[in-house]
């Protein structure tokens, strides 16, 4: 599916946009026939609403839609994508709007409408098409929402058609498009090459584990971006029950994250020098799978007690962050749907972040907020190191008790960077009901955030 803008043409229809405050001075400014209509059809602009009023022909001369009141979008998103998906197959231009409204947001919201997962059966979303409203990035915003779209579709295929092999290739895709440069150390080679964890984890299944390593641009700051790739997590010898795996497919997501976010970043040229690591895994269970008590030693040399193998994203991980820090980049940022506890604390919407520089926490809220794309900071906590310190290696997987368990593995997974400039997201990847631009399925978190924070993040 493209998600484009469209081009101004013919039969490009005017759209109002109305909010409840302001619809009754707004009705009594319009033409005879366009009031007329309205009160006969009793029209409310209730977010979602949407009237398309007819010429003398009978046909649609223009279309108003509904944005409800103030109280009502503080508690969603994207209300403007609420009723694009309601309107024809037309293109429409926005003629007239509410003070304030947030063109750049809203535009964004009806591009990311036009999603649908149609890989196993016809899906479609929104068929209208908007023109880019005057002052809008219309490339920005595209390049934004294709990244998003890819990120829908890597979570969103089942693990058959998604393990580690096919992770490759959609990364090898990305690559060809912008020029990029990527190398692959593979099965065995992982441990020849010193990611003993990644290989660890990933060598119960039948589907080799991997570190897939991608680089772009060859001026500016530093970024490097790790993306959890689980394929599908059985949770290994600690098997989940089955209400717990039916949603593992998307334990990629963090992956899923860092590759959308890689091509909003290289689409619009952005001045740096990127690192996409993403260890591709599958967790499974076979005679040579890591069992509860083993201890691994990881590409730093820490060693790991694993008290549960079900908590194994923070291992593979741990090398993949490893081998990032010994670039020494400006900034690292890992993404991964890590934690149970993440979710237990802020639900599916918001995406929890941990941040050691001030700077960069103020910059990620701050931009999250503005665009609609809502984080949380969480606290890298030191008091509790203890708790991930088992006595009999220097570090523990999975630290019982039950406490803190995001703040546990955040702290974790910090001990195997020393540069002082590390991120960590913890999100959901997954919409457990549609929503205005949202369709039920995966998601990116965090991913547009970052885009509009990185010129801070980094001094860009």
């Amino acid at each position: 599916m493209a998600l484009k803008f469209a081009k101004v043409a013919e039969k490009t229809l005017p759209l109002h946009i109305v909010e409840t405050t302001d619809f009754e001075a707004w009705k009594a400014s319009c033409d005879d026939q366009t009031k007329t209509w309205l009160e006969t059809t009793g029209f409310k602009p209730s977010i979602g609403a949407v009237s398309l009023v007819p010429g003398s022909d009978g046909k649609p001369r223009s279309a108003v839609v509904g944005f409800g009141h103030q109280e009502d979008r503080v508690k969603g998103r994207f209300a403007l994508a609420a009723a694009a998906t309601k309107l024809p197959e037309r293109s429409f231009e926005i003629t007239s709007s509410p003070e304030g409204f947030d063109f750049e947001t809203e535009a964004l919201g009806w591009l990311m409408s036009g999603y649908a997962f149609g890989r196993y059966k016809d899906a479609h979303g929104t068929k209208a098409q908007l023109v880019c409203p005057d002052g809008v990035d219309a490339d920005r915003l595209e390049a934004i929402a294709a990244g998003e779209a890819l990120t829908r579709d890597l979570i969103n295929i089942p693990a058959n058609d998604m393990g580690p092999d096919e992770l490759e290739k959609a990364m090898r895709a990305l690559a060809s498009n912008f020029e990029a440069r990527i190398s692959v150390v593979k099965g065995d080679e992982l441990l020849k090459q010193n990611f003993p964890m990644i290989h660890t984890v990933g060598r119960a299944s039948t589907r080799a584990p991997r570190l897939l390593d991608m680089t772009w641009g060859t001026k500016g700051p530093k970024l490097t971006l790790v993306g959890k790739g689980v394929c599908f997590d059985t949770g290994g010898l600690n098997l989940k029950p089955g209400s717990s795996m039916g949603l593992m497919k998307k334990d990629m997501g963090g992956a899923a994250t860092v590759l959308g976010l890689a091509h909003m970043i290289m689409a619009l040229e952005l001045p740096l020098q990127l690192r996409v690591l993403i260890p591709a895994v599958e967790n499974s269970v076979s005679g040579n799978a890591f069992r509860p008590g083993d201890i691994l030693t990881s590409r730093k040399g820490l060693t790991v007690e694993i008290n549960n193998t079900d908590a194994e994203g923070r291992l593979v991980l741990a090398d993949a962050l490893a081998l990032a820090a010994e670039d020494n980049p400006y900034q690292i940022i890992s993404m991964a749907t890590l934690t149970g506890a993440a979710r237990v604390a802020v639900g599916p919407d918001l995406s929890p972040f941990y941040a050691e520089e001030d700077r960069v926490a103020d910059a990620l809220s701050r931009a999250g907020t503005k665009i609609a794309d809502p984080l949380w900071r969480m606290p890298f906590w030191d008091p509790y190191e203890k708790m991930i310190e088992p006595g009999i290696a220097d570090l523990d997987n999975a630290p019982s008790g039950g406490f803190a368990g995001s703040i546990t593995a955040a702290l974790f997974l910090r001990r195997f960077v020393d540069t002082g400039r590390y991120t960590h997201f913890d999100i959901y990847g997954w919409n457990p009901s549609a929503k205005p631009a949202r369709p039920k399925g995966g998601v990116g978190m965090g991913a547009r955030a970052i885009l509009e924070a990185l010129p801070e993040v980094l001094n860009l």
